[in-house]
């Protein structure tokens, strides 16, 4: 299947008239803190990088353009909190109990 991409001018324009009418990021707000949003990232993944046939590409699509599922971030929560968010903390260190996955650390190895 060709590789679709959907980062193109149309998104460029979308994300900066978004960016333009939310320009502080939510997480940083939750926490009291005001810094600009410089990413407008998708709450829920929209996976057209994953989808293999013609449906689901359309539905990957539709989240991607989809206002409601966007949100406007700075880099950082983009890049670290929202991530972790998204592998489900996986390969960041520590299992779903804040275990660490590493069994040589010194961490893991006092709490077995």
């Amino acid at each position: 299947m060709k590789k679709i991409t959907l980062y193109d001018s149309r998104w460029d324009k979308a994300r900066r008239v978004f960016l333009a009418r939310n320009p502080l990021c939510v997480m940083c707000l939750e926490s009291d803190l005001i810094n600009p949003a410089t990413v407008v990232d998708h709450i829920v993944p929209h996976r057209l990088h994953f989808a293999q046939t013609a449906e689901k590409v359309k539905t990957a699509q539709k989240r991607f353009w989809d206002e409601k599922n966007w949100q406007p971030l700075c880099v950082q929560h983009h890049n670290t909190t929202k991530q972790r968010m998204e592998k489900g903390n996986k390969g960041f260190g520590c299992d779903e109990n804040g275990m660490p996955s590493n069994p040589n650390s010194h961490w893991y190895q006092q709490n077995k």
